[in-house]
């Protein structure tokens, strides 16, 4: 295993050569990413390693996209999304324009999850879904909107659960082992790079999720995080975490209430 004097020295460089912060992310998460990127590339002294990433940028890259890819599926949660079904799109519906922001998107499962969920409430063409990840290939894979068809099943049956009428296959062309989702579905969402380590609030938004980042992060850089969130939000709005995490030590109490037992905060002033 990686020592901690190692890590340090390995988020060090990282950011004094190539001006990526790793400097906030939760210890012990990151040195078990690190190491499976260490092992995956055969690298026996970690000294090679640290060379490796100093001198070659190119690869210092690769590394970056490989411990911050977060793992996802669509309608991952299906509770989660009955509860955005039945109680919260509802109410976003009654207004003139819906801005949403999937933080921390990954490879686009869950931003296409909502961009069904609006098309069966009626409620897409009023729609945008702005799309952001610090990854830049996963963002690719994201604009795609092609994800491998051996998954399918088991988002169908998501998305049954999720209270899915539909046939899902309405929703996707199958080709070569691969599923293309509709292009109306993608016309809707605007995907952009965006650090929630550094980056700064960019609109004002009626929902945002977040779901499984912030349990990547440590506490002070979780309450920078839910700061941003709370300064994109417009009052009345919706902010949704993953199961393991919570908003309750990182802003006033008194201008969220909890919307209900899923991880759903609704902002009220």
């Amino acid at each position: 295993m990686i020592e901690d004097i190692e890590l340090e020295t390995l988020i060090n460089d990282v950011y004094e050569y190539y001006g990526f912060d790793f400097g906030s992310y939760s210890r012990a998460s990151l040195k078990r990413r690190v190491y499976r990127v260490y092992q995956l590339d055969g690298f026996k002294h970690f000294h090679d390693f640290l060379s490796r990433v100093r001198t070659d940028a190119e690869y210092c890259r690769r590394m970056i996209d490989e411990i911050t890819v977060n793992v996802t599926e669509m309608f991952r949660d299906p509770s989660f999304y009955m509860t955005l079904r039945k109680e919260i799109l509802p109410l976003l519906g009654t207004k003139p324009f819906i801005r949403i922001w999937h933080a921390g998107c990954s490879t686009g499962e869950e931003v296409y999850s909502m961009a069904i969920l609006l098309h069966e409430a009626g409620l897409l063409h009023k729609s945008l879904l702005y799309a952001t990840d610090v990854n830049a290939s996963v963002l690719e894979t994201a604009k795609s909107g092609i994800f491998p068809l051996r998954m399918i099943k088991d988002y169908a049956d998501n998305y049954r659960d999720s209270g899915g009428q539909e046939d899902f296959s309405n929703y996707y062309i199958a080709n070569y082992g691969y599923a293309k989702f509709n292009q109306n579905l993608a016309e809707k969402m605007v995907y952009s790079q965006h650090n929630l380590v550094s980056d700064t609030s960019f609109n004002e938004f009626d929902l945002i999720l977040c779901r499984n980042v912030l349990i990547y992060f440590d506490n002070n850089l979780q309450k920078r995080v839910v700061k941003l969130f709370d300064d994109s939000l417009s009052v009345l709005g919706f902010l949704a975490l993953g199961t393991k995490e919570t908003i309750k030590y990182s802003i006033s109490q008194s201008k969220y209430k909890q919307f209900d037992k899923e991880k759903i905060w609704r902002k009220i002033k």
